[in-house]
């Protein structure tokens, strides 16, 4: 029964991001493709439209998954509560798992609907991988990427900690509301030096897709090896922020509940 239940979670967390990827990307796609500046081109949008559907996109797949996994559709998400909340260490893997296929098979299904655009603009798939992945500002210096994802991620798990602390303040049915705008906020002010990937599944999930349909310069196989700055940064900041909210804030809180049992 039990593990019947986890590959329920499971679904919950592949669905959630997916539904925040399809969204994520494909805001991603409208703008990169069908923005080249041609004469009586309807331009798509820019950075304001990418920040807004990505946080809505978080914000829609916290509702699909909310209730039957908590919907952390992020492995730093998942990381940070087994570390401070008591949640499962057996079940890290999993979900980071389920999160990570929920991101690739969103990819493909953003790839898939917009191929004909893609062999427009870019039909040797040589200079448009970022529609499903991130790429340092600055690649000669990757440590200012890495740096970029710790702050970002530090700031979405002090913040969504906050939110759905109810000794804190009790956010209810606004909650992934507010965590998408969360996500608005970090990246229109910390998204320009490795697109805020702040979620490793986001990011390698998509990446993977990348490379198996044969784009150029991944980040993975290209020899650049950029891919490490998007899952090491947001797992290191998510233990920053969620850190930062238990010590600095949570401790304090009056009628603070007993620290829940942590299992195995």
């Amino acid at each position: 029964m039990a593990n019947k239940r986890l590959w329920i979670e499971m679904l919950a967390e592949f669905l959630g991001t997916a539904v925040l990827i399809c969204f994520g990307s494909g805001v991603v796609a409208m703008v990169t493709l069908f923005s080249s500046g041609a004469p009586g081109e309807v331009v798509h949008g820019g950075w304001t439209n990418i920040n807004l559907a990505w946080g809505l996109g978080v914000a829609m797949g916290i509702y699909v998954a909310g209730r039957i996994s908590g919907a952390h559709l992020n492995p730093a998400v998942t990381l940070a509560l087994a570390a401070f909340r008591g949640f499962p260490w057996r079940k890290v893997i999993p979900y980071s798992l389920a999160q990570t296929a929920g991101a690739f098979a969103a990819a493909a299904l953003v790839f898939i609907n917009y191929r004909p655009a893609f062999q427009k603009a870019d039909p040797l798939l040589e200079h448009t991988a970022g529609v499903f992945t991130t790429f340092p500002a600055f690649p000669a210096q990757p440590w200012a990427g890495f740096l970029d994802q710790v702050i970002g991620t530090a700031l979405l798990l002090l913040l969504v900690f906050a939110l759905v602390d109810e000794n804190n303040q009790f956010a209810g049915n606004l909650s992934p509301l507010l965590v998408g705008l969360v996500v608005v906020a970090i990246g229109m002010s910390f998204g320009a030096l490795h697109g805020y990937a702040i979620n490793p599944a986001r990011d390698f999930g998509p990446r993977l897709l990348t490379v198996l349909a044969g784009f150029k310069h991944n980040g993975l196989t290209d020899g650049s090896g950029v891919w490490w700055v998007p899952i090491v940064g947001p797992l290191v900041g998510g233990l920053i922020g969620g850190g930062l909210y238990e010590v600095g804030v949570r401790r304090w809180l009056p009628g603070r509940a007993p620290e829940p049992r942590r299992p195995i």
